[in-house]
Order: structure tokens, then C-alpha cells, then sequence
């Protein structure tokens, strides 16, 4: 019997793992169905950098004396001094995947390898059914937290298109080779994955390359100190208080707090172009054009685009095909017997209380981690809520202050004074 299991290990519940590593009174298991710790092996391009603050580890933003905190890795690593010269906030993202190791390696609370099959309620605690090679095994917790993560989305328009001339921009430099010997890569979408996998692209002189998208231009981040606010836990009190409708509409609003492009991205992409211009092979960048169709042709692909402005189609032909069309929720099959259990709103989707436990009969036992954008808002996906969230559903499974939460963490006022 475990006081916690998670289901899934990304940083998230590698977070939660993290935090209550060491606290006593709460026994806790993560169980992934993958054999090794990873992130983003896809894109973990050399030079990329992580879009937040080292100070968005795992623990800092809750406790920043932990032993798991970046500081820590580097303190360990004998790397301190090195990153104090280098005066960047940002790690890359290759050293941040290397911190994140570091702290699973230490952590005996993780299972790999176990495939969490069908998750029941006994009335005083959930039963898993694990699968762990050919054995099959079970076991008990008092709370659950979910947090499985996302998975790459392909439009309908773009499926089925052959595998060799191919791929989501999640698994790009798996494909990378395949591609570039088509002679002409599209990458369609223009979130931070796909101007990365464009400049890469770019990089590569003798490839025709093209870049295409539905916004209306190639928007970046929005990255302002006071718009950042809007990731803290004072907007997250606001946001969450707000009605349903207001909710969904703000989440729509607000996609370039979370899907625009760096500007350092940007600026390279321009440099790049300027220099590829006089000898390289060309270079196409398109805004307002949306994917209604792709066939395979003989020779390559076939995109009938529709142009937004003018109401018109027009045909793309390419060799290969990049589809940074971002992320959705992955599908929980195990806990199909929960969800009569489960509160769900207009939309279908769970009732998420504050604290991040779901509304219904499992109220206060069932959690969930990284599917709460529309109930906790743009900060949701950001890791630098990542401890606040994790010390929250340790202090309500621990019925305690474990962790104590910042009470102030924006200069902005978010909701009607007084």
C-alpha cells in the first residue's frame, strides 16, 4: 500500500518524486512504461536552449536549500563556477535533460518499465494491474496523480502520408537523414518546434526548404517581465476562479504566452536566410495558409493549401513533410472504469479543483498533472509552476504544511480589487 502513485515520469512527476523524496509520512511510487528517463530526444538540437529560468527545476521555486535543485547538479557536477561566468539564466536544453537524469538516478521512488494496464477503486483505495515484462503485478495507493503527458498531434489532412517523407517535428532528428535526401523539406506549423527544425533545415544549404503556416505571421514569444506573471501562481488563483466560457476564450487569447517562437530563434532564422540567399538552395516562408489536403505522388507530396486571406487553394509539391502541429492529452484507457467517478464539464473534460485533485466521488484522491490547461491556464504546460503544483498535492495527501507555498508572486492584480 502506497500513500501516492504517479502515473507517468516527465519532469512533472519526476518533480513530485523530487519533493517527496525524504519526506517520511509519505510513501510514494512513479510508475512509466518506458525503460530509461528521456526528453525530447527529438529535438534536443546542440545549441537549443530551455525557454525558462534554471530556477524552474524541479524543487527550487518550493524549496531552493533541496538537494535536487539545478544548483545542486552543478555544485555536483563541479560545473558551478562555469555556469556563473557563463551569465545565462537559461540552461540548455541538452543540460537540462542531464539535470533531470541526475536527479532520477537518485531517486528510488521511480519504476521503469512498468505498464500501467486498468486502475479500479476499491472504496478505500486504488488497485492498479501493472504490467512489468511477461509478469503481471498489483498494487494499492491511497491517492493516484496522473501525468502522462502529451502526445504528438498530426491533422487529419496530413495522415497518412508515407513514413519515409514523413515525420512529427517530435521525433525530427530520429528522420533528419531520411529527409534532406528528398531534396525539398516543408515544415508546416510555427511553434518554437518548428522554427527550430526550419533553421536546421536551413542549416543545410544544398535542401530546398519551406516553411508554412495558418497564423498570420511568424509571431514570437511573448516574453515580457509582466505578461511572465501570467504563469504565476497569482494568476493561477484568478484564472481558476473564473467562469468555464471566460476560461476557454482566455486560453485561446493567450497562445503567445506559450506557442510563439524566441526571438534569439527568429533573429537566427533571419541571419541564416540573409546568408543562404546569395548561394544555397531556395528558401520559402509562407503565413495564412492552412493544409486541407496531402496525397503522394511519384515523385514527392501534394498539399492542397488553402490561402486564409483570400479564400483561395493553391498546390505545394515537397519532397518531405514536417508537421510541428504541437501536442494533445494522451488518451487514459486504464482509467476508463474511474470516469463514472469523475466530474466533467461542458466539454468532457475532468473538473479540477485548485489544488489540482478532481472533482466527483475520487475528490481529494485523484490528481492530475500537466492536463489542467483549462482549468489552470497558460501557466499549466510552464515548468516553473511545476513545484508549486507538486507541493500543493503533497501538503493535501500529507494533510499538512510539507512544503510552505509562496503567498505572493506578482506585482499585476488580476481580479477586481478588494
Amino acid at each position: 500500500m502506497y500513500d501516492v502513485i504517479a502515473i507517468g515520469c516527465g519532469p512533472f512527476n519526476l518533480g513530485l518524486a523530487a519533493l517527496a523524496d525524504g519526506v517520511d509520512d509519505v510513501r510514494l511510487a512513479v510508475f512509466d512504461s518506458r525503460p530509461e528517463f528521456t526528453w525530447h530526444r527529438g529535438l534536443m538540437f546542440e545549441d537549443a536552449m530551455l525557454q525558462v529560468s534554471f530556477l524552474a527545476d524541479l524543487v527550487s521555486l518550493v524549496e531552493p536549500a533541496h538537494h535536487l535543485s539545478f544548483l545542486s547538479y552543478l555544485r555536483q557536477s563541479d560545473r558551478l563556477y562555469q555556469f556563473y561566468v557563463r551569465e545565462k539564466f537559461h540552461p540548455t536544453r541538452r543540460e537540462y535533460e542531464a539535470y533531470l537524469q541526475w536527479c532520477a538516478a537518485q531517486l528510488e521512488s521511480l519504476h521503469f518499465g512498468h505498464h500501467v494496464r486498468s486502475v479500479d477503486w476499491n472504496g478505500e483505495a486504488f488497485e492498479l494491474t501493472v504490467e512489468r515484462g511477461d509478469a503481471v503485478e498489483h498494487y494499492e495507493a491511497r491517492h493516484l496523480v496522473v501525468g502522462v503527458g502529451t502526445e504528438p498531434f498530426v491533422p487529419a489532412a496530413l495522415a497518412g502520408l508515407p513514413e519515409e517523407r514523413f515525420t512529427h517535428s517530435a521525433d525530427y532528428l530520429f528522420r533528419r537523414d531520411d529527409l534532406l535526401r528528398t531534396g525539398h523539406v516543408t515544415v508546416v506549423g510555427s511553434g518554437q518546434s518548428g522554427a527550430e527544425c526550419f533553421l536546421d533545415l536551413l542549416r543545410s544549404r544544398d535542401t530546398a526548404v519551406s516553411w508554412l503556416t495558418r497564423t498570420a505571421a511568424f509571431t514570437p514569444l511573448d516574453y515580457s517581465k509582466l505578461v511572465l506573471e501570467m504563469t504565476t501562481p497569482s494568476y493561477v488563483d484568478y484564472f481558476h476562479a473564473l467562469d468555464e466560457r471566460v476560461r476557454d476564450q482566455l486560453v485561446k487569447d493567450q497562445w503567445r504566452h506559450y506557442k510563439g517562437i524566441s526571438s534569439e530563434t527568429l533573429e537566427d532564422i533571419h541571419d541564416v536566410l540573409y546568408a543562404r540567399d546569395l548561394s544555397a538552395a531556395p528558401a520559402e516562408l509562407q503565413v495564412g495558409v492552412g493544409v486541407v489536403s496531402a496525397v503522394a505522388r511519384a515523385d514527392g507530396l501534394e498539399l492542397t493549401m488553402l490561402h486564409a486571406d483570400s479564400g483561395k487553394t493553391f498546390q505545394h509539391t515537397t519532397g518531405g513533410v514536417v508537421a510541428a502541429t504541437g501536442y494533445r492529452n494522451r488518451p487514459l484507457p486504464f482509467m476508463e472504469s474511474l470516469q463514472p467517478r469523475i466530474d466533467h464539464d461542458a466539454s468532457g473534460r475532468w473538473v479540477i479543483n485548485r489544488n489540482h485533485s478532481v472533482q466527483g466521488a475520487l475528490e481529494g484522491r485523484l490528481f492530475v498533472a500537466n492536463a489542467d490547461l483549462h482549468s489552470h491556464g497558460v501557466a499549466a504546460p510552464d515548468l516553473g509552476l511545476g513545484a508549486v503544483r507538486n507541493a500543493t498535492m503533497l501538503n493535501s495527501v500529507a494533510g499538512r504544511e510539507v512544503y510552505r507555498l509562496p503567498k505572493s508572486t506578482a506585482f499585476t492584480t488580476f481580479a477586481i480589487p478588494g
